[in-house]
């Protein structure tokens, strides 16, 4: 696992597990959420982005989490592995409306300074409920296509569906490790 792409719905726990992996694996851990978020939640325009991921992935090894499809042109053929978090729309769900309470409530601060309210999050077109609402299914149905596509030209696909497989695995890691 050199070169490592972390993907799955919003709140199937992309960044927590690709920051545990890069730390078991001793290699760099990317965000493309950093990457592509500027302050105030403006976007960073797609040309600017995908220069941004093209300098990380030119890089000898990484562990980038993230579903940016103007990047995954970039990122899927460098990779030497694709990890698929592709856990129930019940566990995302709850997940998407246990973190929105969290990060409004304590005002985290996320990337490029962005914070989430709760009208942000429960009164907007831009929640990451409603993203949740609207894209895991479409999401969920199109990466076993792609997935298959890629693993055929040898990049290794991981594919965990519950949690109990990725504490496993990260656990005989940390085992290998020692």
């Amino acid at each position: 696992m050199q070169r490592v792409v972390v993907i799955g719905s919003s709140c199937s726990g992309k960044s927590t597990f690709a920051m545990r992996l890069a730390k078991l694996i001793n290699s760099p851990y990317i965000e493309l959420d950093s990457l592509h978020w500027l302050p105030d939640w403006q976007e960073r325009p797609d040309s600017e982005f995908r220069q941004l991921v093209q300098r990380e992935v030119d890089k000898n090894c990484w562990v980038i989490d993230g579903n940016y499809a103007v990047a995954r042109d970039l990122l899927w053929p460098k990779a030497t592995t694709i990890i698929w978090l592709n856990h129930s729309f019940a566990r995302v769900f709850y997940r998407a409306i246990r973190r929105s309470i969290i990060r409004a409530a304590t005002k985290q601060v996320l990337f490029a300074g962005n914070i989430e309210t709760f009208k942000q999050s429960f009164c907007s077109k831009d929640s990451i409920i409603w993203w949740v609402l609207t894209t895991y299914h479409a999401k969920r149905r199109n990466y076993r296509a792609l997935l298959n596509q890629q693993a055929s030209t040898g990049t290794k696909v991981i594919e965990f569906t519950s949690q109990r497989q990725i504490n496993t695995f990260l656990t005989s890691l940390a085992k290998a490790d020692v």
